[in-house]
């Protein structure tokens, strides 16, 4: 009888011991590979940081070109005049005019791995829309996605051209005009803001709205970055982690810069499903614009946090040449790919 109950204890020992083995092991498991679409798998593990991450296989988003543009300035001038156009009006501003519109899309947000997005204009990021403070915007917007969509813009405008009640949703083949006087100066974001507002906004529609103040800033060397995340097995968690959309880009191809010249970037948070986000630098301080509103920096600092929809203005200039991450200090998002390099060169 000892001997019996000695082995059953046993036998169930052994099986507790399997089930929490289990229970470890699987979402560690789930944790490290990323699964899309097209059942492809993706390992996003610590050591993804310091080997290959692959190659795009895809070349309609470019997130150096990206970086660098605003009103479709990237574009030829042939191409240009189809989705921008700027007026000189008599008070000495500018009337500017963009045709945006949504559409659902596919997009490769790590090698290999796809996400169904909305975008605006077949980009996530949507185009940049930049302008000086008092000039007239105008947003010639058409649906051309599977759901009912909008463009709401942060800063200031009237109401019936905010983009956030029910019945300023615009359906599938459908369009609106919004104008507005852009106000205030500072770094803003747009987004989609039809409900559910989460949905909108985690597959993809949002871009960045720059007003710049009447009396221009010091010449920079001006990057533009929207951190973002992507759900890419719809579990309600991001699996991917990003600046600018592509997993890991900029630590493979770091972005240049020059020793002692002036560095701004714009920055805004557009993730969902994590409260807060972050942007850290290695070797160097910044100082904080919060919002760009404002000449006087808030900080000066190597880190800060920004919760969805929060932006910054970030300058800076680096004293030494070479190589200097900068990423997110949740090591979660780092190691998912929102991870990435500057290289300073003389």
């Amino acid at each position: 009888m000892i001997n019996n109950n000695y082995a059953v204890a046993l036998l169930v020992i052994i099986l507790v011991a399997l089930i929490i083995g289990y229970f470890e092991f699987v979402p560690k498991t789930k944790e490290m590979h990323v699964q899309d679409s097209s059942s492809s798998n993706y390992s996003v593990g610590m050591a993804g940081h310091f080997g290959s991450v692959g190659n795009y296989s895809t070349a309609d988003f470019n997130p150096d070109v990206y970086m660098k543009s605003w009103n479709f300035n990237e574009l030829p001038i042939s191409e240009r005049k189809n989705y921008y156009k700027e007026t000189p009006l008599l008070d000495n501003t500018t009337l500017r005019e963009y045709w945006i519109y949504a559409v659902d899309k596919k997009i490769e947000v790590a090698p290999g791995v796809f996400f169904d997005a909305w975008a605006y204009n077949n980009q996530v990021p949507g185009p940049t829309i930049r302008a000086t403070q008092g000039d007239t915007i105008k947003i010639y917007f058409t649906n051309n996605g599977s759901k009912p969509h909008t463009v709401h813009f942060h800063g200031f405008h009237p109401a019936d051209m905010d983009g956030s009640m029910s019945p300023d949703f615009v359906d599938p083949g459908k369009n609106f005009t919004y104008e507005f006087k852009a106000e205030p100066a500072g770094v803003h974001l747009f987004h989609c803001h039809s409900t559910p507002l989460k949905d909108h906004i985690s597959k993809g529609l949002y871009g960045m709205f720059i007003i710049d103040p009447k009396n221009s800033r010091e010449p920079a060397n001006e990057l533009i970055m929207i951190m973002n995340a992507f759900d890419t097995n719809y579990d309600g968690e991001n699996e991917i982690y990003a600046v600018n959309t592509r997993a890991f880009y900029y630590l493979e191809r770091p972005i240049k810069v020059k020793k002692d010249e002036l560095v701004r970037i714009y920055i805004g948070n557009m993730v969902e499903n994590d409260p807060i986000n972050s942007i850290h630098i290695h070797g160097n301080f910044f100082d904080e614009y919060r919002t760009g509103t404002r000449n006087e920096s808030d900080a000066f600092t190597d880190i800060i946090e920004l919760g969805q929809g929060e932006r910054s203005m970030l300058e800076m200039r680096f004293p030494y040449s070479g190589k200097y991450m900068f990423h997110a200090h949740q090591s979660e998002f780092a190691d998912k790919g929102w991870m990435s390099m500057f290289e300073v060169v003389e």
